[in-house]
């Protein structure tokens, strides 16, 4: 239960950030989406482990002036991203064939410098494109970044499902919090390891049944109000000239490295 709350505290917090002062907030979601986008493709595009070092220290300067905090991006993006990635890219050390640089003791494993080069180029491809799309989230307001997405052309069906994916998930995590909290409050005695996890599998059960339910009614209550999957803001976009200088510059990345390799 403390977990569930602290998602939702996290998730308010985003939005709390999003709507600051700051470099990246005061530019039009729109440029900002083809920009990130243009820096994520630059990310991909890289063949040299600079350029990637570049590229993640851009950045961390828009981040920087952005007051989007070391921490966060610490504990939401890096740790995860290099857990995910260091096990798939640990064995391209010692398979990927090349110049020998260590033995491993023992299982006579050869570390060669080509493998290290490989795992990280995939490290450094997945953590500067994960901060470039969590500075995006970070520093946008999610109805905004839908009403973007429809304005770019993206079809109406793709923003309805993210918007209702986004919608449900805070309405999920609220009643698996209520369901918890509900549940403690009936226990008058602490209770034994297995019956603790037999209250964890019975929530999961009644929370799964509750899910099928609970889709409907959010679908037909957001339906209720005019919801047709076109994203209405009360503040229209506007692009004025640091917008069109942001989003040369975010273009320019791209082409200057394709160039530059």
């Amino acid at each position: 239960m403390h977990g569930l709350l602290q998602t939702i505290e996290h998730a308010l917090d985003a939005e709390a950030m999003g709507a600051q002062q700051g470099l990246l907030q005061g530019l039009d979601p729109r440029i900002k989406l083809i920009g990130f986008l243009a820096l994520i493709i630059s990310g991909v595009l890289a063949r040299s482990l600079p350029v990637l070092a570049a590229l993640f220290l851009l950045a961390l300067i828009l981040a920087l002036f952005s007051g989007i905090t070391m921490t966060r991006l610490y504990k939401q993006v890096w740790i995860s991203v290099l857990l995910f990635t260091g096990v798939i890219a640990l064995p391209s050390i010692v398979v990927v064939p090349g110049l020998p640089v260590w033995q491993v003791p023992w299982l006579h494993w050869t570390v060669t410098q080509q493998g290290l080069r490989s795992a990280a180029f995939l490290i450094g491809r997945a953590e500067t494109s994960a901060t470039f799309a969590v500075l995006l989230i970070l520093s946008t307001p999610w109805p905004h970044v839908l009403k973007a997405m429809r304005n770019l052309g993206v079809p109406v069906v793709v923003v309805a499902i993210l918007g209702m994916t986004h919608r449900y998930i805070f309405v999920l995590l609220q009643n698996a919090t209520q369901l918890l909290e509900a549940r403690r409050s009936r226990i008058v005695a602490p209770m034994k390891g297995p019956q603790q996890r037999r209250m964890v599998a019975a929530a999961v059960g009644v929370l799964l049944g509750k899910t099928f339910q609970i889709s409907s009614d959010v679908h037909l209550a957001m339906i209720s109000r005019g919801y047709r999957g076109e994203v209405h803001l009360l503040n229209d976009f506007r692009t004025r000239s640091r917008d069109w200088f942001a989003l040369l510059f975010a273009l320019t990345v791209p082409a200057l490295i394709l160039g530059f390799q």
